[in-house]
């Protein structure tokens, strides 16, 4: 069943945002990845990071329920199917959802899904906004029921019968700080103002990336990890500590 996203104005302003979209592509490509493995974007959007992972030339599918983005996507090359339902159990090497899993009201249900769809010793890559203190105008505009922490993603990566692969971080320590000035100052219309989002791009997201050196393990506006499929996930307690 489609669906009809209402963020896709605010989707494509993020275009925009070109030193933390080539942040978001380098938790793909830091995978070192062969060129022969079958890849799974889940919330897919309007192909941003699908169009440039198969310009690497990968082998890329998208998951989109919005009919207008999922038309977009098709228009671009890529392959594309409305719920992961519709794709088979074990058939990928590895899967990325780019702040999707928010947008899920049963999320550990859909982890677990997710998970399935990988073949043994495959890699699921999970970035989500951080901090239910962040949630704002923003966050309702789009159809987020939740932020996270990082404890708390781990915990349910591990539910879902993977294995983190590493810890969970935070990621843009300074954008928690703005997030939170967003929070207080817009209220109500949830959009993003394009001359913000470029300053905050060219000038401020390098040097919170530098932060995030010192304070990946305490805050940031998002949190992500990386799981794997096929290793025992008996490491509940050490990896959620």
């Amino acid at each position: 069943m489609s669906i009809e996203y209402t963020g896709t104005d605010n989707l494509e302003v993020m275009q925009k945002a070109e030193n933390y979209n080539r942040f978001l592509l380098s938790l793909i490509t830091r995978q070192h990845l062969a060129t022969s493995c079958n890849i799974l974007d889940i919330g897919a959007g309007i192909g941003l990071f699908a169009e440039a992972i198969r310009n690497e030339g990968f082998t890329v599918h998208c998951i989109e329920p919005d009919m207008r983005q999922a038309t977009l996507l098709r228009s671009k090359g890529l392959p594309v199917s409305a719920s992961i339902d519709q794709v088979a159990d074990g058939s990928f090497d590895f899967i990325y959802a780019f702040n999707v899993l928010e947008h899920i009201e049963k999320d550990t249900e859909e982890l677990e899904l997710w998970a399935s769809k990988l073949k043994q010793g495959g890699k699921l890559l999970i970035y989500v906004p951080a901090f239910n203190l962040l949630y704002s105008s923003m966050d309702k505009k789009v159809g987020h029921f939740r932020r996270y922490r990082r404890r708390q993603l781990t915990k349910m990566i591990l539910e879902a019968g993977l294995t983190p692969c590493g810890k969970a971080e935070y990621a843009d320590s300074l954008g928690f700080l703005i997030t939170l000035l967003y929070k207080l100052v817009n209220r109500k219309s949830g959009n993003i103002d394009e001359k913000s989002l470029v300053f905050y791009d060219r000038i401020l997201f390098p040097l919170s990336k530098a932060g995030d050196l010192v304070f990946r393990k305490l805050f940031g506006k998002n949190t992500f990890i990386v799981s794997e499929k096929g290793i025992a996930a008996d490491r509940l307690n050490d990896e959620t500590k």
